[in-house]
């Protein structure tokens, strides 16, 4: 198809997936139970985190994890002693554990207290046309405190190949605006013509069908061709395009 056909196409999959109504089966719904805009970054950093596998089981984890917390994220977060962890210790997502848990509060305490929040942190860092320097420069103030070398392995680096596909995904999420109840719009000292699409399997698969993708590997060169694509079909908010390749290939099977 042509561009232009390509777009009216994809444009009406937007449309059609960029609604509530999936919130009922997707992880985002766990920082919409939040009001506080704190409460909503600390949840939605938390549960992109642990955004791989089943989704059913994200959700339910992404819940107890909640749950853990009070679900008071942000007081908890600000307000936790060393023995408040202890409630963490048998927190277990696929490989993300007690241990990798009680560092993300720890850190993130330290990211709210001496570097104005996770907002702040990134959008100082926010100096290119794409955000994947960003999430780099994130990475090594969030490690910044002493941590088990394990739990690096949760916060990706695009630098280092990664397509960093959930703290894209996490970025979206407060960036993009509200304007259909998906996303948050929390932050806006970012444009949405950085964020790059959380590229996954479903996205990969579907983008590369539809030729906006040629590069075999879900990594930080593939995400790098597709953010090229997806700006010539949208250069202000190419990230919107993120619901109808998911759809496509989730709901769709494409």
């Amino acid at each position: 198809m042509t561009k232009t056909e390509l777009k009216d196409f994809l444009d009406v999959k937007v449309h059609q997936y960029e609604h509530p109504r999936f919130l009922e089966s997707d992880p985002l719904q766990i920082p919409h139970r939040f009001s506080k805009k704190e409460d909503i970054e600390i949840s939605a950093f938390l549960t992109a985190t642990i955004a791989w596998g089943n989704r059913k089981s994200i959700i339910n984890n992404a819940t107890r994890l909640m749950e853990l917390m009070d679900n008071a994220p942000f007081d908890f977060v600000t307000s936790h002693q060393e023995v408040d962890l202890e409630k963490l210790s048998g927190f277990v997502h696929r490989t993300f554990n007690g241990r990798d848990a009680s560092y993300f509060v720890k850190s993130l305490k330290n990211i709210y207290t001496h570097h104005g929040g996770l907002e702040a942190v990134f959008a100082k860092n926010d100096q290119d046309a794409f955000l994947q320097s960003a999430i780099s420069s994130f990475k090594q103030i969030f490690f910044e405190l002493p941590h088990p070398n394990r739990t690096q392995k949760h916060v990706s680096d695009p630098l280092k190949g990664s397509a960093a596909k959930r703290i894209n995904m996490f970025l979206r999420w407060m960036v993009r605006p509200d304007t259909t109840g998906v996303d948050f719009g929390l932050w806006k000292g970012i444009g949405t013509e950085h964020l790059s699409c959380p590229l996954d399997v479903h996205s990969g698969t579907v983008a590369r069908k539809l030729k906006l993708l040629k590069r075999k590997q879900n990594d930080a060169k593939a995400l790098a061709e597709l953010d090229k694509s997806l700006r010539k079909l949208d250069s202000v908010d190419p990230v919107k395009y993120d619901f109808a390749l998911f759809g496509l290939g989730v709901f769709e099977k494409f």
